[in-house]
């Protein structure tokens, strides 16, 4: 056991809602700690799960162990309880029932300035954050230049941090956090905060924590940067352990979990399908080419994109075709094509096509349907009517862990050579 730096047992928090808490005489506050292993047990109901309707149980029986220098990612849907987790492993709020052991000093960054008082400068808050933590003086006056650089605050240092901006505020805090060597360093969501140069270090920093052999929990929806710091990872949902281990088979099911649900819409009756008296949509299907290829369905920036239309031809002298426009969530529309124009006999045909692989950037995708007659009038189109969420799988050494900017991302082929220098053989890169 001398390896577990973290140890959580059948870990619950209950809360209620709609009703301000009652202050607990000493008598009550003692019968529930007292009573508390036998509710664990189930061979005592709550004192307050008469009341269903006004409370609700944020985490529900929460087993897992965390070894010495693992950096393990806590993931899910907002609402699973990743943050009121944190929040009781920081002892800042206490469970309702279960227990957990900690072996180490805790290190927090949960929230926007935590720990600080608004009153004192920068400066004062950095020596009042370090004692909080359990820092001598003259170990956090050995650190101090290192964070303030860090930081990079210097200007305001010795303002009031009332008056600083949240960004501020943030970049100080996560200094402190993580400059001052605990054991355990616990990050919450809090780095959206800052802005993308920031967040690069800040997750940079965490990278050198995990390898000094320190714990480092971090909740994020950035599968990306998930990946690339953490070894193991932990998926909460409503309040429950549902899949834990190694970092990848857990994005995986998570970003399953979360795939939008309209890659495959389909109508049952012509009548009632989308389209025009000659031509209607039976089936838009999106799916990876490569089903085989480990990958659980989900659509990659490396896998290609096959989408398949199944339509009505329900009149021989029409000559129509269907076009689709790709738009990226931001309303950029990133290609069009369509299929050929032909006067087709009645029945159900399908159409195909594919987008290569290594050509999207991460992100949200839809499809806005056309049909065109004779090549030139468009006679029938539906916005959105069909989406697609394409992910980064893979993880990225030494970069940095958010979304590259652009609508697509192709491996461009760099070549690099000596310019002063003639007949060198070229230094050729396939990686941008």
């Amino acid at each position: 056991m001398s390896d577990i730096a973290i140890k959580v047992e059948g870990l619950s928090k209950q809360y209620r809602i709609g009703k301000r808490a009652p202050y607990k005489t000493l008598r009550e506050s003692l019968t529930g700690l007292a009573t508390a292993p036998l509710r664990h047990l189930g061979l005592l109901t709550h004192p307050e799960s008469a009341e269903g309707e006004t409370s609700f149980w944020a985490l529900k029986d929460v087993s897992f162990e965390i070894k010495k220098g693992e950096a393990v990612g806590i993931i899910g849907r907002n609402g699973a309880g990743k943050s009121t987790l944190l929040k009781i492993l920081s002892r800042i709020t206490e469970p309702t029932e279960g227990q957990i052991r900690i072996k180490g000093r805790v290190g927090s960054l949960l929230e926007v300035g935590t720990g600080f008082h608004p009153e004192l400068t920068g400066r004062e808050n950095v020596y009042l954050n370090g004692a909080i933590l359990g820092m001598a003086r003259g170990e956090i006056a050995k650190k101090f230049d290192e964070m303030v650089a860090f930081s990079e605050v210097e200007k305001f240092l010795d303002t009031p941090v009332k008056h600083y901006s949240s960004g501020m505020y943030m970049r100080l805090a996560f200094a402190v956090a993580a400059h001052l060597e605990p054991e355990i360093l616990v990050v919450d969501e809090v780095l959206a905060v800052g802005d993308a140069q920031f967040q690069k270090k800040c997750l940079g920093k965490m990278g050198d924590v995990a390898k000094q052999g320190r714990t480092v929990l971090f909740v994020s929806h950035n599968m990306t940067a998930v990946q690339t710091l953490c070894q193991n990872a932990i998926m909460l949902a409503k309040g429950q352990v549902c899949n834990q281990g190694p970092v990848a088979p857990v994005i995986r099911s998570y970003m399953a979990d979360m795939a939008p649900r309209d890659r495959d819409v389909n109508w049952a009756k012509p009548d009632d399908a989308p389209g025009t008296s000659a031509l209607r949509i039976k089936r838009i299907s999106i799916t990876p080419e490569e089903a085989g290829d480990g990958n659980h369905g989900l659509l990659t920036m490396q896998s290609p994109v096959r989408v398949d239309t199944e339509f009505w031809s329900r009149e021989p002298k029409a000559k129509l075709h269907i076009t689709y426009h790709l738009l990226n969530d931001q309303g950029i529309t990133v290609l069009t094509s369509g299929s050929p124009s032909a006067k087709r006999e009645n029945g159900t045909y399908c159409a195909t096509f594919t987008l290569p692989g290594n050509l999207l950037n991460s992100g949200g995708y839809f499809l806005k349907l056309l049909i065109v007659e004779d090549e030139s009038r468009v006679v029938f189109q539906r916005d959105a009517i069909a989406s697609f969420e394409v992910i980064e799988a893979t993880a990225r050494e030494k970069a940095y862990m958010g979304r590259e900017l652009g609508v697509v991302q192709p491996p461009l082929v760099w070549n690099i050579w000596p310019a002063n220098v003639s007949g060198q053989v070229r230094e050729r890169n396939s990686q941008p």
